[in-house]
């Protein structure tokens, strides 16, 4: 080989290399780290248990994943298509849709319905791997389909039920018609605890070289509610914010998530005991003039309302429907400063009152 061919060669592994690390390091975390085992899934143990024995036995029923979002619902399916199928044949075998985009009956009859029909051949089979005799259809955000929809899937689940299985994934379960859960083996997705993912981000921050103080820890499971997905993606979020140089502290967490810094959160609270409108005023004006989001004041007053020593429950009860009524009409486009204002005034003459 002449050395004109080996530096061309030499030149073109060295870019692919390069490309390749570079897809990686660009990748979003929640896909570089979603689970590729089942017992990668975070706890969801009597979940995973009875999902590992179905798997063993390689028959696997129509299945209804249900929960709040961000436990691990899509993961522990396409976990579930890799080790029955393998990496290459789960292209081949599964099919993915998001319901809430693709929730029409032309969907069901046309894509699903084609999809399910098309019977698997016996050859078509992975060394190390189960490769049953079916394909796995998922349909995420199934709560978002139509009723015609949801009736059309049911027929398509009964008449193609020997080539494919289901897979129903939603965070509502009420709202999936019961021709449908009836079918189904549903389990249902618990909201991930503390420990589960502060563990999950300390080995994500440790392999990204993310050096962390620990309240930020705590700070991203408490802003991101059990939701492990929003966590991941905001501690990727906060990273790039601070760089690979300086500590991510909480505040860096605080600054991403949107939310309100606590001490003016305490401020706002401070100024409704004052019981005089005037301070309540200039504090609601500073408020918006900071350009913070009245809807998330509310969400984080809440507490320290429902918490304060000297108002009866029954007063706590017409703060929170209070805040309820604001939350709506800022939802279809009330100013913020009256709300705000209004929500403040209501609270300082709530606890005036209980004094």
């Amino acid at each position: 080989m002449s050395s004109k061919s080996k530096s061309s060669s030499s030149s073109s592994s060295s870019s692919s290399s390069s490309s390749s690390s570079s897809s990686s390091s660009s990748q979003p975390w929640i896909e570089k780290y979603r689970p590729k085992k089942l017992d990668d899934v975070a706890h969801q143990e009597e979940v995973v248990a009875t999902l590992k024995r179905t798997i063993q036995s390689a028959n696997l029923p129509h299945l209804l994943f249900y929960g709040p979002p961000g436990t691990g619902k899509t993961s522990t399916i396409l976990a579930i298509a890799r080790e029955l199928y393998g990496p290459e044949l789960m292209k081949k075998r599964v099919l993915e849709l998001n319901a809430s985009n693709e929730r029409g009956i032309d969907v069901i009859r046309e894509k699903v319905k084609t999809f399910a029909a098309v019977a698997v051949g016996s050859y078509d089979s992975v060394p190390g791997y189960p490769c049953p005799p079916y394909k796995i259809i998922i349909l995420d955000e199934a709560d978002s389909m139509t009723r015609d929809a949801q009736s059309a899937l049911r027929r398509t689940m009964e008449q193609y039920t020997k080539v494919t299985r289901f897979c129903i994934i939603c965070n509502y379960v009420s709202r999936i018609i019961e021709p449908i859960t009836s079918r189904c083996a549903k389990f249902r997705f618990k909201s991930l605890d503390t420990d589960s993912m502060v563990h999950r981000l300390q080995n994500i921050a440790k392999a990204e070289n993310v050096d962390m103080e620990e309240k930020a820890y705590s700070t991203l499971v408490e802003v991101s509610e059990g939701d492990m997905r929003k966590s991941i993606t905001m501690l990727q979020s906060a990273q790039r914010l601070v760089g690979k140089d300086e500590k991510l502290k909480a505040d860096h967490v605080t600054e991403v998530a949107g939310r309100v810094p606590d001490d003016v959160i305490a401020g706002i609270f401070k100024a409704c005991l004052s019981n005089s409108f005037k301070t309540i005023q200039v504090c609601a004006e500073d408020t918006i003039a900071n350009g913070f989001s009245v809807d998330q004041i509310l969400s984080q007053l809440q507490p320290l309302v429902i918490s304060h020593p000297h108002l009866s429950n029954t007063q706590k009860s017409k703060i929170a429907i209070h805040m309820a009524d604001a939350d709506k009409k800022l939802i279809d486009g009330a100013d913020e400063y009256l709300q705000l204002l209004d929500i403040m005034s209501v609270i300082s003459t709530t606890v005036a009152t209980s004094v």
